[in-house]
């Protein structure tokens, strides 16, 4: 057997013709150490070409066929054959910038204590088109030392999804097992690194995450389906997660912090999935405010008591329909134009990038 590789780069796929080549490649075109590497492909019963393109990469990857049990399932596959000291995931309608696995490497190797690293990343469209970035502020670093720093790293765990997520495999070890009742492992896994002793979050966008309409979670469509998805991984995070960081020692007031906006979440899906009173509505909408911000002015107090006033006036499902409308629309400029509020916790914001300002490397 060959020595023990610093990296392991675990691929999963299903169903990934159209993309699987260009993730592979990207890996394989890494400006790190090949033999210092090593990359498994775990394909979860794809029924396209997928088996035929990544076999074709043998034997510079390592290719298991299973029979198809969803992501998480594929990924206790492949952990349980990684050999790196540190893990790194990647979905297959992904891929890389060329220099992902040397800065994150680099990352850790400056950083001992941490778990994991993140980073920011590309969005792209179905033909591979970069159409926004998502960038951390600066380097940052998550944890859980604090409730003001469990709350803090809430929003920014965005930046620990899957093909962004490398994580030291001793800390994975520790995570380990995903509750096979989620539909995905990372943030059940990536939380847990937080807890154990930090994530550092780069901020250079190291990775080309791909919208497309097959997107199990993150599709750009607002379909039933996907908001069920989304719904059973809420609930089985919420259950599951207070748990697990109570067995790492973290406070049960440090876990709220970082759950509350999980909670609210699936508050709001429940409503639109399972139905509601107003009441209800009015109840997340109030929570979520508050989570939200701080030190309104008077002006946007009287815009959300106006909003809060809606929530007793619909049925909970048109009224999640007015807020997807009024945030796909960007009425928000409208609002600040009115008054504003301190966000109480960072703002992710995406920046849309101009098809003629594309011009970064699409691996």
């Amino acid at each position: 057997m060959s020595p023990e590789p610093t990296v392991t780069v675990l691929v999963n796929t299903y169903n990934h013709e159209r993309f699987i080549a260009r993730a592979l490649s990207s890996v394989l075109e890494q400006d790190f150490p090949a033999t210092k590497m090593e990359t498994i492909v775990v394909d979860d019963g794809s029924t396209d070409r997928t088996s035929e393109i990544a076999r074709s990469y043998v034997p510079h990857v390592r290719y298991i066929r299973k029979r198809n049990g969803g992501q998480v399932s594929a990924f206790h596959t492949g952990v349980t054959e990684a050999r790196g000291q540190i893990v790194a995931f990647l979905d297959g309608d992904d891929w890389w910038a060329k220099n992902k696995i040397s800065r994150v490497v680099a990352a850790f190797d400056s950083n001992p204590e941490i778990s994991a690293v993140g980073h920011g990343y590309y969005e792209v469209d179905e033909n591979g088109a970069v159409r926004a970035q998502m960038i951390p502020q600066g380097e940052l670093l998550l944890s859980l030392e604090t409730v003001d720093s469990a709350r803090l790293s809430a929003p920014l765990r965005i930046f620990l999804g899957t093909s962004r997520l490398a994580m030291r495999r001793n800390a994975l070890e520790r995570a380990l097992p995903v509750p096979s009742e989620l539909p995905f492992f990372d943030t059940y896994i990536f939380t847990q690194a937080i807890g154990i002793s930090g994530a550092l979050l780069l901020r250079e966008p190291l990775c080309y995450y791909r919208l497309h309409s097959r997107n199990l979670y993150a599709s750009k469509s607002n379909d039933k389906a996907s908001q069920w998805i989304r719904y059973r991984l809420l609930r089985g995070l919420l259950k599951y997660l207070p748990r697990r960081l109570a067995d790492l020692g973290v406070p049960l007031e440090r876990s709220n912090a970082l759950l509350d906006f999980d909670r609210v979440d699936a508050d709001r899906l429940g409503l639109v999935l399972e139905g509601g009173k107003p009441w209800d509505t009015f109840r997340v909408e109030l929570a979520s405010f508050r989570l939200s911000y701080r030190e309104p002015d008077f002006s946007y107090r009287i815009f959300k008591y106006f909003t809060l006033m809606l929530t007793l006036l619909m049925p909970p499902g048109a009224f999640c329909n007015l807020r997807e409308w009024y945030a796909s629309h960007g009425l928000r400029k409208v609002r600040e134009s009115i008054g504003g509020a301190t966000p109480a916790v960072p703002e992710v914001v995406r920046q849309p990038v101009e098809e003629n300002e594309n011009s970064v490397n699409r691996g």
